[in-house]
C-alpha cells in the first residue's frame, strides 16, 4: 500500500523534491470541504505510485527490492495479463481521505486483479505499513461496507475471503498519540510543519487518533483523567485545532476574502462530524469478532520512547496541556513523568497499541473489546519511517510469504 500524489498536470505534491520538503508548508494539500455533506470536496490530487525515498531517505524502495532481488517477484499491473510466476501489485491510496474510501478502492483493486487472472475466488497476500494495516483491517471485517454512521458492527469478514496472509507493519491498531500532537500544534516535515488547518480537513488523521478505550491523558499528579477525546466540548475547551485562537487568525488572513467567519463555522462541524467517524472506526477494529477471520502478522518497533498518553497541568488556574515531559512547569516528587507520557515503540506507535492493547503490561488480560487475534508478532528496533528498510523485517517478511509450511 502506497501514498505518493499528484495533480492534474502530473507535478508530485507530496512528498514533493527536496526543496518541496524542506521548505513548504503543504498548505495546498488541505482538502476543500462540502457545507452540506460535511465531506471532502475533490481537488484534483490523485495517488499515482509508491512513495520509495526522498530526501536521501528510503521508505519503500528497499521493499520493493527484496521483494524483486530477494523473492523473485514482478511488478504488475492492473488491466494487463499477470506475469509469470510470483509477482506483486501497488495499491496507491490518497492518505488524506476517510480510510472507508481507501476501503472501497483496495475492494475495487482485488476485484480487478482477479478479472485479471480470470479467478473469482483468488486470494492474495496483503503487506501494509502504519494506516494501511488499518484499512487492510476493516477490509478483512467488513469488506467495502461504511459502518461509520451508526454504531452497530457486525463483523462479515466479508473482505477476509479475498486474502490469504496480512502482514502489519507499524500499524497504530489502537491509535497513536503522535496523531493527536499533529492536530493540537502541526506535524512537522522535514523542516518545516503541516499546519492544523491543513491536517485537519484530513478524515484519515481523525481516525488514526487513539482508541476510545484508552487512557489518553492524565493529571499532573499522574492519576488518569476520564475525558471523551472524541467529544468536540474538549476541543473546545481546550482550544485545540480550529478552536485555537491562532489557528482562527491564520484562517481568517487566509480566506480574508471569502468569508472566513462562514468557514469557520464549517470546520467546527466537520471536527465534530469526523471526531464521531473516527470515534467508530476505533469501535469497529476492536469489537469481537463471532467467527474467526484473518490473524495478521505483525511487525513492529519497540526501542524508541514514544507518546503514550498528555498531561493536564493547572497554571495560574488555566489547564494547560503538556505534549511531552519536559513541558511539565512544576513536576511533583515522586511522580515519574516519562513512565506515565511515554511508552517503547517506534517514535511514532507504541507497543501497546502495535498489539492493540489499552496497556503495555502483556501480564494484565487485554480489555474485552481490544480483540485482536493475529499470528504472532516481530518486534525491531527501528523507527517508523526506516520500518520497512530493516533487514531483519525484510527477512522474515519473505520467510512468512514464501514458507510452504505457513
Amino acid at each position: 500500500m502506497a501514498r505518493a500524489s499528484a495533480d492534474s498536470e502530473g507535478r508530485e505534491r507530496w512528498p514533493g523534491g527536496v526543496g518541496r520538503l524542506a521548505l513548504s508548508d503543504y498548505d495546498d494539500l488541505a482538502l476543500p470541504i462540502d457545507p452540506v455533506s460535511l465531506r471532502p470536496r475533490d481537488d484534483g490530487l490523485r495517488p499515482t505510485d509508491i512513495f520509495e525515498g526522498a530526501a536521501g531517505l528510503d521508505f519503500y524502495g528497499a521493499l520493493l527490492r527484496t521483494l524483486e532481488q530477494g523473492g523473485g517477484y514482478r511488478r504488475a499491473k492492473v488491466g494487463a495479463p499477470p506475469p509469470a510466476g510470483r509477482h506483486y501489485y501497488v495499491f496507491t491510496y490518497d492518505w488524506r481521505q476517510d480510510n472507508i474510501d481507501s476501503v472501497r478502492a483496495l475492494d475495487a483493486l482485488l476485484a480487478r486483479i482477479r478479472a485479471d487472472h480470470g479467478d473469482p475466488g483468488l486470494q492474495v497476500d496483503l503487506i501494509a505499513h502504519s494506516n494501511g494495516g488499518l484499512i487492510a483491517r476493516y477490509y478483512a471485517r467488513y469488506g467495502a461496507v461504511d459502518l461509520l454512521d451508526g454504531n452497530q458492527f457486525v463483523v462479515t469478514q466479508a473482505g477476509a475471503l479475498r486474502i490469504r496472509r496480512m502482514v502489519l507493519l507499524g500499524t497504530p491498531n489502537f491509535g497513536s498519540v503522535g496523531a493527536l500532537h499533529g492536530m493540537i500544534v502541526g506535524r512537522k516535515v522535514v523542516f518545516g510543519s503541516m499546519m492544523p488547518e491543513v491536517l485537519m480537513t484530513m478524515p484519515s488523521l481523525y481516525q488514526l487518533f487513539p482508541h476510545a478505550l484508552n487512557t489518553w491523558l492524565i493529571g499532573h499528579d499522574g492519576r488518569p483523567l476520564d475525558r471523551d477525546l472524541f467529544d468536540v466540548t474538549i476541543w473546545r475547551r481546550f482550544e485545540w485545532a480550529v478552536f485555537d485562537p491562532e489557528v482562527r487568525a491564520r484562517i481568517r488572513k487566509h480566506h480574508s476574502g471569502d468569508d472566513p467567519e462562514r468557514y469557520l463555522a464549517t470546520l467546527e462541524r466537520y471536527l465534530g462530524h469526523h471526531l464521531e467517524r473516527a470515534r467508530r472506526f476505533t469501535w469497529a477494529l476492536s469489537v469481537p469478532e463471532p467467527t474467526p477471520g484473518i490473524e495478521p502478522i505483525v511487525f513492529g518497533g519497540d526501542c524508541e520512547l514514544t507518546p503514550a498518553r498528555m498531561l493536564a497541568e493547572e497554571v495560574a488556574g488555566e489547564t494547560v496541556l503538556r505534549l511531552d515531559p519536559g513541558e511539565i512547569r512544576r513536576p511533583l516528587p515522586g511522580v515519574d513523568y516519562d513512565r506515565l507520557m511515554l511508552e517503547p515503540g517506534d517514535g511514532t506507535v507504541t507497543k501497546a497499541s502495535l498489539l492493540a492493547r489499552d496497556v503495555l503490561d502483556p501480564s494484565r488480560q487485554r480489555h474485552a473489546y481490544s480483540h485482536f487475534p493475529h499470528d504472532y508478532a516481530f518486534f525491531l528496533c527501528v523507527a517508523h519511517d526506516q520500518l520497512t528498510g530493516n533487514t531483519s523485517f525484510q527477512d522474515n517478511l519473505l520467510h512468512a510469504l514464501l514458507s510452504i509450511d505457513r
